[in-house]
């Protein structure tokens, strides 16, 4: 499987939630950049995320959201 910039722009957007707390969201404003904005819709027409412009993650999202952010740690950390 290859990374296209669509799918790190969506691990990108995955990366931004607290997963500490199910109580906060992420909001992508309309002046944001233009690929996290159609990341969101992608992440949201997946049912991924609440919203088009971000929201809460839904449960799916949440399991994708916690293996999104362990492979980063893993692979950022030394």
């Amino acid at each position: 499987m290859l990374l296209t910039d669509e799918l790190v722009a969506e691990i990108k957007f995955l990366s931004l939630f607290n997963l500490e707390s199910a109580q906060e969201g992420v909001k992508v404003h309309g002046n944001a950049d233009p690929h996290l904005i159609n990341a969101a819709q992608r992440l949201f027409d997946k049912g991924l995320i609440t919203q088009h412009d971000g929201g809460y993650l839904t449960d799916l999202g949440i399991e994708v959201a916690e293996h999104a952010q362990k492979m980063l740690t893993i692979l950022t950390s030394n």
